[in-house]
């Protein structure tokens, strides 16, 4: 598809059926009046607003930061830098030295009076042109969004460092292909961001989502002519842009998919119109709009009230948005080394308990794009197997082998179209092929594998998926020479993409994840057993976001319990009841840990539960999960550890006693 025609397709989106040529048509404006002018900056610029109480702090770029009464009137000067850009969350400031490249930190107080803020950690790999901050939806998590000359953004998480100073770590980076300067978040979820010759982008601003920029408004084939500029969230959740040269600004409701609601100048009044306007900042029921082109070498800020703008605009006002809904957060405990390659690689893990010595319990994991690696509870790489591209892994001990009880591991091999099949030694916590040759499936692609021992004939039987919806079961059966080979006993069709699924021993279920339609029960015997039916279905469950991926189950005892599903469209985890009707419980997510520099876990494939205390933190059980995006620092996929005491506490769930 040609460039041209890609930005024809985003204008006929952004227009609908109407042409759009009234974006550039020289129609007259409503105006709103500015209620009131600051003085003109101390500095060389005007830029970047916040408020706080009664007073406005503004950059004045060579100037540092002024400060202004409600009237306009200077009340104070800060020499703190050359500052442009500024951002504000409680009486915590951001602003932009542009010389040194760098991000400040103040706290204000009454009068516009400023306290230094140490700040460490960050170090931008660009020009930085402008910043702002966002505060999660989920858990108040504060980050900081710096824009770079050429297109870079970079999202940074702040916490409390030392000496009450603020540590910065790096939670993702991405580029634009031109120039961004301004940029505004909502705290519901959203981070808007001006590419000036482009168009204003929207973003989700949970690092662990995934970068996929949303079109609000384009340049020339949408409502803005030539320059996207400062912009802005109001109260009540409306979103104003800056169409800096055609010198009005453009309003947009982003609960009605971002449409446009008409253009307003500011002018008309006893103070000189806005042009060419800069920063923007609506707060206490006020704009507060950057006019660097105010007269010739003074430039300040108009101040126009936000209802005059609605007035102008004709549209009524409103209260602001519901805040989104949160589910509990989680944290993890620990993650496991990353996979030695990019890209959709580290899918499923197993855990294995060593009832002995509880702290030397092992994760055993697939790379899908090269083998499994082995990892202790600490994350810390123990053995990696590269036997090929294996997808989904899961183990059983008891299984008779070479006359003695082995722990018997399986994974579905993609590069083999098979089913691996090793030991796995507890004392060395090493995993040896006790495959009878290739153990093929008949699959072109085999892809989700789950085990299950049969408790009323001992027999051990592993399951295997692929994409189309086929799923068969096998029978493992040792051989005179030590090895395992399979058996096909059953074959159970679905009809879409399957992959995660898990079998309970004790009950005789298999629960499997139809990916876009949801979980489905039956019995886990190859004859007989509970015919199919739906456990919970991603339409009828808002909870759910498809794919529905990886399953486990926590065993209070023989017949209770709980069963984990990972819900990846919304980068959460559902919990229903192992027994009765499966009740739904609650979801969680597995937001970061500050304190360990742990980032949370988001677009989890695979995930494993352990029901026993492998000791310490981990004496309830755990939880290890897959991470898709595994950001903060922005690194290779890997596996995160999850307390299940952390999860339980989170949803009121019980603990194995």
């Amino acid at each position: 598809m040609t460039k041209r025609l890609r930005l024809t397709l985003a204008a006929s989106l952004l227009c609908g059926a109407a042409p759009c040529a009234f974006a550039q048509t020289a129609a007259p404006l409503p105006m709103a009046p500015a209620s009131a002018e600051t003085e003109a900056t101390l500095g060389s610029g005007a830029d970047g607003a916040v408020r706080f109480g009664d007073m406005i702090l503004i950059g004045a770029e060579s100037g540092g930061i002024d400060v202004f009464d409600l009237s306009g009137k200077r009340v104070a000067a800060h020499a703190v830098g050359n500052i442009r850009a500024l951002d504000l969350r409680g009486s915590l400031v951001a602003a932009l030295d542009g010389p040194k490249n760098s991000p400040l930190l103040f706290n204000v107080s009454t009068g516009g009076a400023l306290a230094p803020v140490g700040l460490s950690g960050i170090k931008p790999a660009m020009t930085i042109a402008g910043l702002c901050f966002a505060r999660s939806h989920r858990d108040d998590t504060l980050y900081l969004f710096l824009l770079g000359d050429e297109g870079a953004v970079e999202q940074w998480s702040l916490y409390a460092g030392q000496a009450g100073g603020m540590e910065g770590r790096l939670a993702r980076r991405w580029a634009l292909p031109s120039e961004t300067g301004y940029c505004a978040a909502d705290d519901r979820g959203s981070v808007y961001i001006s590419q000036e010759a482009v168009g204003v982008w929207r973003f989700d601003v949970e690092p662990e989502a995934e970068i996929k920029p949303e079109i609000v408004d384009i340049v020339r084939l949408g409502h803005i002519t030539e320059e996207a500029k400062g912009l802005a969230v109001a109260g009540d959740g409306r979103l104003i842009v800056s169409d800096a040269s055609a010198n009005r600004l453009n309003l947009y409701d982003p609960q009605a998919d971002h449409a446009y609601l008409g253009s307003v100048a500011v002018g008309g009044g006893a103070i000189d119109g806005l042009e060419d306007a800069g920063s923007l900042t609506v707060a206490g029921g006020m704009l507060i709009a950057a006019d660097d082109d105010n007269a010739p070498q003074q430039p300040n800020f108009k101040i126009v009230a936000w209802q005059a703008l609605l007035d102008a605009a004709k549209l009524p006002a409103r209260a602001a948005p519901p805040a989104p809904a949160r589910m509990p957060i989680v944290l993890p405990s620990a993650e496991t080394a990353p996979v030695e390659t990019g890209g959709d690689a580290a899918d499923d893990p197993a855990i294995w308990l060593d009832a002995k010595d509880p702290s030397r319990s092992v994760i055993i994991a697939t790379q899908k794009q090269s083998g499994l690696y082995v990892y202790d509870l600490s994350g810390k790489e123990l053995q990696f197997v590269p036997d090929g591209r294996m997808n989904n892994v899961d183990l059983r001990d008891g299984f008779k082998l070479g006359g003695k009880d082995v722990v018997l591991v399986t994974s579905s091999n993609r590069t083999k179209r098979s089913i691996s099949i090793y030991t796995l030694d507890p004392e060395t916590r090493r995993l040896t092929d006790v495959a009878d040759g290739i153990q093929a499936t008949g699959f072109d692609d085999p892809y989700g594998l789950c085990m299950y021992r049969s408790a009323r004939t001992k027999k051990h039987y592993v399951f295997v998926n692929q994409g189309d919806g086929a799923m068969r079961q096998w029978e493992l059966i040792a051989t005179p020479a030590g090895k395992v080979r399979v058996k096909l006993v059953r074959e159970l069709p679905f009809a879409t993409q399957v992959e995660g699924c898990v079998a309970d021993d004790e009950t005789g279920m298999l629960y499997v994840g139809e990916e876009d339609v949801g979980v489905w029960r039956q019995g886990a015997e190859p004859k007989g057993g509970q015919a199919r039916s739906m456990l919970a279905a991603v339409k009828d469950n808002p909870a759910l976001k498809d794919d529905m991926e990886g399953i486990g189950i926590y065993k209070l005892d023989a017949k209770t319990g709980y069963l984990v599903v990972s819900s990846q469209g919304n980068d959460s985890y559902a919990v229903f009841r192992r027994e009765g009707d499966n009740a739904y419980v609650g979801s969680f997510q597995v937001g970061a840990n500050a304190a360990e520099g742990i980032d949370g876990i988001s677009e989890t494939d695979g995930l494993e539960v352990l029901s026993g205390s492998a000791g310490g933190i981990y004496g309830e059980g755990l939880m290890v999960a897959q991470d898709g995006r595994n950001v903060s620092p922005p690194e290779y996929q890997n596996f995160k550890l999850v307390p299940w005491s952390r999860i339980a506490d989170a949803l009121g769930l019980q603990k194995r006693k």
